[in-house]
């Protein structure tokens, strides 16, 4: 698809709202996109920027496309720039739902952000009692006084956390369940993660993940079936940690676990991974990289045991 003009993909949400939802702005930076179709509602935050980008190429927010492949109905708060969400007319158009019971018209509701977006799932899933949240790398907060340790985000700091849907792990008293995925190898993100520590929280720990979280469980082919599992009631850690299995053949996730170990001089066990990723999926940089390791190793009179050694008592 030809890229849009913002009017003419404004126009667009518009046409396609026009049956079965709405598509309307929410003061000057956001916009809220409704589609209704079945009782199960997968709620997302997304940004203009990303889903503009989309490689797809179809340039539909991403909660809409997996909602209407799950016959769900979706909504899609959108921003117009990193802003996570707060902004009175957001508050207001909450509040709205809350007034006219919205929620309640559904059986199950799912909200979804990833990074300044995850924090916005988590702040506002207070809205709907019950639900279920997904979250991936959130902050929790960025009141100085509380998260004054990270100063990623300054041009934040006017911005107020202290109001209304502020501290996110507070707002998620009411839930179901809420599912917070980070990297705990990344500082800050380990230590907003820590802050959502609550008995309705299953903090999941992805090792060597990164920080685009959301791009390596997409790349994963994974990203769509955490979601739908969550649509369909079905997502637990089980069902996670089954489905994180398929970092096992994605070459970038391979690349970064094999270049945190070449920067801790762990010599025999980059090898031994190389030697791992070579043997299934025959990457030919893995290749490369492991008669290197296999040569530095020979020199200092190493040898790599036999797969079936490892491990072994």
């Amino acid at each position: 698809m030809a890229t849009l003009s913002e009017s003419d993909w404004d126009a667009r949400m518009e046409e396609m709202a026009e049956e079965s939802g709405y598509f309307e702005p929410l003061g000057r930076a956001h916009s809220v996109f409704f589609h209704d179709d079945t009782p199960t509602l997968l709620v997302t935050f997304e940004s203009r920027a990303k889903i503009r980008a989309d490689d797809d190429g179809d340039q539909l927010p991403r909660g809409y496309q997996i909602a209407r492949a799950a016959g769900c109905s979706s909504l899609t708060l959108i921003c117009d720039h990193d802003s996570w969400f707060r902004d009175p007319a957001v508050f207001a158009y909450f509040d709205r739902l809350v007034d006219e019971a919205f929620f309640e018209d559904f059986d199950r509701v799912v909200f979804y952000g990833a990074g300044p977006c995850g924090y916005a799932a988590a702040a506002f899933s207070v809205t709907a009692p019950g639900a279920t949240v997904v979250a991936l790398h959130p902050q929790a907060t960025l009141d100085p006084k509380i998260a004054g340790w990270d100063q990623r985000f300054r041009q934040m700091r006017r911005t107020s956390f202290t109001d209304r849907y502020g501290f996110a792990p507070e707002m998620l008293e009411g839930v179901e369940q809420a599912f917070v995925v980070y990297d705990p190898l990344q500082p800050f993100d380990a230590m907003h993660a820590a802050l959502y520590a609550r008995p309705c929280v299953s903090l999941l720990a992805c090792r060597n993940i990164g920080k685009n979280i959301e791009q390596m469980l997409r790349g994963m082919g994974i990203l769509d079936d955490i979601l739908i599992a969550a649509c369909q009631g079905e997502l637990s850690e089980q069902r996670f940690w089954k489905l994180y299995r398929a970092r096992r053949n994605l070459a970038r996730f391979l690349r970064q676990v094999t270049a945190r170990l070449a920067s801790q001089n762990r010599t025999f066990l980059e090898a031994i991974a190389c030697r791992n990723v070579t043997r299934r999926l025959n990457g030919p940089k893995f290749r490369a990289r492991l008669a290197v390791l296999e040569a530095e190793l020979a020199e200092q009179g190493v040898t790599l045991p036999e797969p079936s050694q490892i491990g072994a008592q």
